[in-house]
């Protein structure tokens, strides 16, 4: 094994590769060419006397040698990433971007306005908020960190439940005023409402709807929580929306407050690794933060009482 001849620039070649799968990936994340990927490959794996991926026609995998080696790898990674930070001379002792992933509901309708104070905090750090209906793999660094309604999965992943939200029925007043407000759980049988495409929902955690009643009539469909909520509120029908969509703001009104009471939890995760970074750790810290004084999570004894 010839380590000597190992560099750096190889290991960036190497991660990229082993995350992306595919050389032609590898090599636009990286901005050089796909033959200079390709050879970075075949010198690193001669250097080691060894194969790191199979080869098949789905593209480039990890072997055995290959998994045992990204985990090393990613933790020299951590290490470099740290360093910079260290040497950066920021007043805050970390900058860069970091990439949070989560649903498009909480990214628009309530952390899009968190982070407006996280800049004031910490000017040198730049966030990017990606939003997505499925899971996000911070294991193949797609974000630095994802939030989500479900514990997630994955090798090399840090997690934890930050926090847990209520979710309500609301209704507008136009609405209200042409169907009447429903006295209980079981006039709901008699009320329209607005959901989720049951045939395209990617996360069983949004199924909400169902835990309150079995066959609403859903006379509004859609993959967007927001594309519901403004239904609703233009009179479509009834909606069920998280507390921190603050649904009042849009003319809705919540109905049953004391009857119908969903509840979700959020999780936050990010490589293991790299949470060691500064700028990674100080937006994981804020999001705890932040999330838990807003929605703590309630004990389940607490909750059933209710």
């Amino acid at each position: 094994m010839k380590l000597n001849q190992v560099s750096w620039d190889d290991l960036r070649v190497f991660l990229a590769v082993a995350r992306s799968g595919s050389l032609s990936k590898a090599a636009v994340s990286l901005c050089i060419d796909h033959a200079t990927v390709g050879r970075r490959i075949s010198a690193l794996e001669f250097a080691l006397e060894t194969p790191v991926f199979e080869r098949d026609k789905r593209g480039y995998r990890l072997n055995a040698q290959g998994r045992e080696m990204l985990v090393h790898v990613e933790s020299i990674e951590a290490s470099i990433l740290t360093l910079g930070e260290s040497l950066s001379g920021t007043d805050t002792g970390s900058s860069g971007y970091v990439r949070v992933a989560t649903m498009e509901g909480i990214a628009t309708l309530y952390l899009a306005a968190q982070f407006a104070e996280f800049k004031r905090r910490y000017p040198e750090i730049t966030i990017e908020l990606v939003t997505s209906a499925a899971d996000i793999r911070v294991s193949q660094r797609e974000a630095d960190i994802f939030l989500g309604f479900f514990e997630p999965r994955g090798e090399n992943i840090q997690m934890e439940q930050i926090g847990q939200f209520p979710l309500h029925l609301y209704a507008s007043d136009g609405y209200l005023a042409e169907y009447g407000e429903p006295p209980g759980v079981a006039a709901l049988r008699e009320h329209r409402f607005v959901g989720y495409v049951p045939d395209l929902v990617r996360l069983d955690a949004v199924r909400w709807l169902d835990e309150v009643i079995a066959d609403p009539a859903i006379v509004f469909h859609s993959t967007s929580m927001l594309s519901q909520m403004f239904a609703a509120g233009a009179g479509a029908g009834i909606v069920m929306l998280p507390d921190f969509a603050r649904a009042e703001r849009f003319g809705l009104r919540q109905i049953l407050p004391a009857e119908v009471e969903v509840r979700r939890s959020i999780w936050l995760s990010s490589h293991r690794f790299l949470r060691r970074v500064p700028r990674i750790r100080r937006v994981a810290a804020f999001l705890t933060e932040v999330i838990s004084r807003d929605y703590p999570v309630v004990p389940a004894a607490q909750f059933l009482k209710r």
